[in-house]
C-alpha cells in the first residue's frame, strides 16, 4: 500500500512539475508576440505564433518615399519568385519558422525576407532586458549578418 502511495505520488508530482515547467515555457515563448516597431520607426510587425514557430507580417511601412503609391497598393516585385511578385507588401509575411529555444531563451532557426532587395536571410531574435526585440538577419553564420532593434508598439 505504502509502494503504490509512494508510486502514485511521484507520478503525479512528475505530471505536475511537467506541465508547470511546459506551462511557464509556453508564457516565455509567447513574450515575443505582438506589434513591434523598428528602431528607425519605419515598419511595424505583428509576431505571432503558428502552432510551434513564429512568424512576423508586415503591417505597416513608411511609404513618405513614393507619395503616389501609398503602402496599400505596394507590392512584392523584387521577389525572384514571378509568381509572388503581385502579393501586396501589408499583411506578407516578412519572418517565418523560428522556434523557441528554452535553454537560451531565444528564437533560432528562422528566415527573414527583404522586401527591398527580394532576398531570404537566416534569423534569430532575442528580448533585452529592457523589453527590446533584436532580430538577426544573417547568411549561414550570424556574424555574418546585421541586427535590427524593434520596440514594442503599445
Amino acid at each position: 500500500m505504502v509502494k503504490k502511495f509512494f508510486t502514485g505520488s511521484l507520478v503525479l508530482f512528475i505530471v505536475s512539475f511537467t506541465f508547470n515547467v511546459r506551462s511557464s515555457s509556453l508564457e516565455a515563448c509567447d513574450r515575443i508576440c505582438g506589434k513591434w516597431q523598428s528602431e528607425k520607426k519605419n515598419c511595424v510587425v505583428q509576431v505571432y505564433r503558428d502552432g510551434d514557430d513564429f512568424k512576423a507580417r508586415l503591417v505597416w511601412f513608411d511609404d513618405a518615399d513614393d507619395s503616389s503609391k501609398p503602402m496599400e497598393s505596394r507590392i512584392d516585385y523584387k521577389n525572384p519568385d514571378k509568381s509572388l511578385q503581385s502579393r501586396k507588401l501589408i499583411g506578407m509575411n516578412v519572418l517565418e519558422d523560428l522556434e523557441y529555444k528554452a535553454k537560451s531563451n531565444t528564437w533560432e532557426n528562422g528566415m527573414i525576407y527583404d522586401a527591398q532587395t527580394g532576398k531570404k536571410w537566416n534569423s534569430s531574435a532575442y528580448l533585452t532586458s529592457d523589453g527590446a526585440l533584436k532580430v538577426n538577419g544573417y547568411w549561414h553564420f550570424k556574424f555574418i549578418g546585421r541586427t535590427m532593434t524593434f520596440n514594442r508598439v503599445q
